[in-house]
């Protein structure tokens, strides 16, 4: 194997990486990829039908809809109807992209109508029981639409028995052609890179080409959790893989879920945005301040650390240009004080040597039977925002500033109490079931809590009951901690509800139409543009349908239910008019007023994230679909959030493909969700790299 010195970087010289950028670049996702004034479309519209290849797909989507309708309410029907949507999506949206596609909805269509057949019989056949591969599918929460996802099935699995297996995630690399239909049937003819003996495989789709993030996360977790229900599922024997797409995907998962996994296994991909995109995509940043902070959200070398909690196996070509994920996660590491384990494919471009594949099985087998420790001794977390706040027994209940570093390192001390060294944190919660503690409930039980720009320390007593569990809360007053004995309330940023803009739409949302008209027409104008925009893109790049209603026909469910996403102005839009008094963001017909700054509102509007008036639990969003655009969907690692908690938009330059506009300004709310002093009074922000 050849290694690099990890302090020299690859990407900062050598001939023949050089002559491979050029190579990957001439090909498309590189240097021709840099111009945001002409970007391709992504996924490429696919072939025209004719009108007889037409009518044939719809009369078999029509066979579909009829026995769906007649199995309604039938357990399994999601397996149906996510092939009948596959299928309904590929002709909907023009994604065949050959004639030979066309055999593809043949072979779906027999799949479905064999699954329709077996629900139909007495003798159910509960084909996702059964060894071999198959296509699942669950519904998803986020908007709605049947979602599918392959599974790898050993021949060693029963249905019955106490015996439970082994799991491993599989992500796959990047494919602007991989529709639902053509994942669909690639999951049922191919068992993938990997198939563990006595190991059920998961490939999730991810919903299509985002590295994994934003819904893509949120689909690994759902289709992961739609398995547990229908198989018999070892939770501590469960690994998270992938290769190039597929490793990125891999890398963030392992970083900010780690408690999850026995083990993960990256290969290629990137780690992170700034760095890779320098290197691979040769391209010029020029972010704005709050898109470094923003960063930071899924940099995996910003959250190293968290991997001491999860073994982890990485994999490179020793001639990848994509090997540069792995290295500059190798760096971070060891600055952890940790040393990476990296394959390396000797004389290999991007693909996984054989020899490697060889060591890489061995290594996981071997992390497999060992099993992911559930309750260690010593924790060792750092996170960024309270989207991402746990590691197995401790929660970050909330931070001094989102987006500034926050990191709990807790260790035992001789079996009798705990250490907790706790930085960028004002409250946290220790959590250990019952029968799991190890410290003695006898015992004079304490935790010594150091705040590292604190010279003090705070030592309170453990309260560990009898049953050998604990939970126990502490918050900071000044420089000392103290244990909370009541709930925390009022508003502020928690999990989950801690924003930026793009977190609405890792949950379930529902789009609403204005059905009045503003002062401004120009306003309305971008306001419907938006929208338009918001509902395509959905689809072309999340996958899904979005649920979508005229304002005047919300209703007290719909606002219990989603996060709330209005297009419009409080005079055009009447559930943002009975909002309005109650946002921190003034908006009238004349001005947009952000603390004492003034923004004529025939020229601009108004993007927002904020707890719901209506209902606190849930989000309201204004103005905004996720906040990437076109030209970041040919590269994913730049498919990050571009803007923070609100935005104010200058009308008087256009849409494009990176902005819904020009940006006169914005920023984060504060910890309590108020409005801050604006950025440059506040002064520069150290942005943790």
């Amino acid at each position: 194997m050849v290694r690099f010195d990890s302090r020299t970087f690859v990407w900062l010289s050598g001939t023949c990486l050089v002559a491979l950028l050029w190579t990957v670049t001439a090909n498309g996702d590189g240097l021709r990829d840099n111009h945001p004034e002409n970007v391709r479309r992504v996924p490429k519209l696919g072939i025209a039908l004719t009108p007889e290849q037409r009518q044939r797909i719809e009369t078999k989507i029509a066979t579909l809809d009829r026995a769906i309708a007649e199995l309604d309410g039938h357990p399994l029907l999601v397996d149906v109807t996510v092939i009948r949507r596959a299928i309904w999506s590929a002709l909907e949206y023009r994604e065949f992209f050959s004639e030979k596609e066309l055999a593809l909805v043949d072979k779906a269509y027999d799949v479905a109508m064999s699954r329709i057949d077996s629900m139909r019989s007495a003798d159910i056949q509960r084909w996702s029981y059964l060894p071999g591969l198959n296509v699942s599918g669950f519904i998803s929460k986020i908007d709605g639409t049947p979602q599918p996802y392959g599974l790898v099935i050993p021949d060693s699995y029963r249905p019955d028995g106490d015996r439970k297996y082994r799991l491993d995630l599989w992500f796959h690399g990047r494919g602007e052609l991989t529709s639902e239909l053509k994942f669909i049937n690639e999951r049922l003819r191919s068992k993938g890179r990997y198939a563990p003996e006595d190991t059920i495989v998961l490939h999730p789709y991810g919903r299509y080409s985002n590295a994994f993030k934003f819904a893509g996360e949120i689909d690994v977790l759902e289709a992961l959790a739609d398995a547990k229900r229908r198989l018999r599922i070892d939770d501590d024997r469960i690994s998270v893989r992938g290769f190039s797409m597929g490793g990125a995907g891999c890398w963030q998962m392992a970083v900010h879920y780690p408690d999850l996994f026995f083990a993960a296994n990256p290969g290629a991909g990137f780690s992170e945005t700034p760095e890779f995109l320098k290197f691979f995509q040769k391209e010029k940043l020029q972010p704005t301040w709050y898109e470094k902070k923003l960063w930071h959200l899924y940099d995996c070398t910003d959250w190293a650390i968290n991997l001491a909690q999860l073994p982890t196996v990485a994999y490179s070509g020793e001639l990848d240009i994509q090997k540069q994920a792995a290295d500059i996660m190798e760096v971070a590491l060891e600055k952890e004080g940790i040393d990476l384990l990296h394959v390396i494919g000797p004389q290999t471009k991007h693909t996984i040597h054989p020899q490697s594949m060889v060591d890489i099985e061995a290594r996981m087998a071997s992390l497999a039977e060992v099993g992911r420790e559930r309750f260690p001794r010593e924790l060792h977390f750092q996170t960024w925002t309270l989207k991402y706040n746990r590691l197995h027994w401790l929660t970050i209940d909330a931070l001094t500033e989102h987006w500034a570093k926050a990191r709990v390192d807790v260790r035992t001390v001789e079996d009798s109490g705990l250490y907790a060294n706790v930085e960028g944190v004002e409250a946290f919660t220790l959590d250990i079931p019952a029968g799991r503690c190890w410290l003695k409930p006898q015992a004079k039980n304490t935790i010594s809590i150091y705040t590292r720009w604190s010279k003090q320390r705070s030592v309170l007593p453990l309260p560990v009951k009898s049953d050998r569990s604990l939970r126990v809360s502490f918050y900071r007053a000044g420089e000392d901690w103290k244990i909370r004995t009541t709930p925390q309330t009022g508003l502020r940023k928690r999990h989950d509800l801690q924003g930026p803009i793009d977190d609405a739409f890792m949950d379930s949302f529902l789009m609403v139409r204005p059905t009045g008209k503003s002062t401004h027409s120009e306003v309305d104008q971008w306001v419907q543009g938006e929208l338009n925009h918001a509902l395509a893109h959905w689809r072309q790049q999340f996958r899904g349908e979005a649920r979508v209603k005229d304002d005047v026909d919300v209703t007290e469910a719909d606002l219990q239910k989603h996060h709330v996403i209005l297009f419009g102005t409080p005079e055009s839009n009447r559930l943002l008019e009975k909002m309005a008094g109650k946002l921190p963001i003034s908006w009238s017909p004349k001005a947009i007023q952000v603390g004492k700054r003034t923004f004529d509102a025939g020229q601009h509007a108004l993007a927002l994230i904020y707890p719901n008036p209506m209902n606190p639990e849930r989000y309201v969003v204004l103005n905004s679909g996720f906040t990437y655009r076109e030209y970041d969907y040919l590269n994913n690692a730049r498919q990050v959030p571009k803007l923070p908690d609100w935005a104010v938009f200058d009308l008087k330059t256009p849409p494009n493909s990176q902005r819904a506009g020009a940006i006169a300004d914005a920023d984060f709310f504060g910890e309590q969700w108020q409005l801050l002093a604006p950025h440059d009074a506040r002064g520069s922000d150290d942005v943790g790299k």
